[in-house]
């Protein structure tokens, strides 16, 4: 799997300073990460602002070839000379440098969650486009175009993003296990049977790969404003009593570790993540029937 480990943590991004230039008029050099080694980039005059947005990816083309973006892919880039965010599955962070309206990105470090093949196609093309040479950038209204000597492009629109997926009355099929550093998807045998639902009964339901599960499910979203994850609390399970193989007992027995306790979840845009007590990470996504 082309991934890497994320090896920077993505924080809140400056929401001023470099800014995308229009007519190329520099307003002087700046030092805004405290480094004492020289500019990541420079201010510039523009009507257009280029950091602390959320730029939405919405495709890239490489090799003449262009690939619509999933719902989720989306850059932010700090003043400070970082850039982060969602490359379509995993999330990333890469170093960039901004002179005038060009930027050079790095090299991107990626979080190591299994993805189907359409998201790692994408993954993959984005980060060519991005890290393989500099970029020009011209904007348009709300439109940001990133293009290379060779004529590859990323196309991006700033905005929020839509919004997420409700926790409570949709059904999360389970695709990932990990510990939060790393994930791998379910087993042939369990893959696409695993599933919860959490209903507004108070009530969770579903299946662990082979048994059935019930279980009272109470959640709260984030108290503070800005913050993104929320808290669930599980009751202790009552499962089916099947017989099931090696592999789909070991998936079920890392699944059961959410309940009979409080788990962190965050809810992004179709994509659900619950973290148990314990530290395991259960990444699902909304069935689409």
């Amino acid at each position: 799997m082309h991934t890497q480990r994320l090896t920077l943590t993505l924080t809140a991004l400056a929401s001023a300073g470099l800014l995308l230039t229009a007519c190329g008029t520099e307003s002087g050099a700046g030092s805004d990460s405290g480094s004492g080694s020289g500019s990541e980039g420079r201010s510039v005059e523009s009507e257009v602002p280029l950091t602390g947005i959320r730029w939405n990816v919405d495709s890239v083309t490489v090799g003449g070839k262009k690939y619509e973006a999933p719902d989720d892919a989306h850059l932010k880039i700090g003043k400070d000379g970082r850039a982060g965010g969602s490359f379509g599955c995993n999330y990333a962070g890469v170093a960039v440098k901004i002179k005038g309206d060009t930027l050079d990105f790095g090299k991107a470090t990626m979080t190591k969650r299994a993805c189907p093949e359409g998201l790692m196609t994408f993954e993959e093309n984005l980060t060519r486009a991005l890290a393989g040479e500099k970029l020009t950038a011209k904007a348009d209204g709300d439109r940001l175009t990133l293009t290379t000597a060779e004529g590859d492009r990323v196309d991006l629109t700033s905005g929020p993003g839509k919004p997420g997926t409700p926790l409570t009355g949709t059904k999360w099929t389970v695709h990932t296990v990990g510990d939060g550093k790393s994930a791998a998807p379910l087993p042939k045998d369990v893959s696409g049977k695993a599933h919860l639902t959490f209903g507004k009964d108070g009530k969770a339901r579903g299946n662990l790969g082979c048994n059935d599960v019930t279980a009272k499910a109470e959640a709260k979203a984030a108290g503070k404003a800005g913050a993104k994850e929320g808290r669930i609390t599980l009751g202790a399970p009552t499962t089916t009593r099947k017989m099931c193989p090696g592999d789909t007992m070991a998936t079920e027995r890392k699944l059961l570790k959410l309940f009979d306790g409080t788990a962190r979840y965050d809810v992004e845009r179709d994509t659900l993540k619950l973290t148990a007590a314990d530290g395991t990470v259960i990444d699902a996504r909304a069935a689409t029937s």
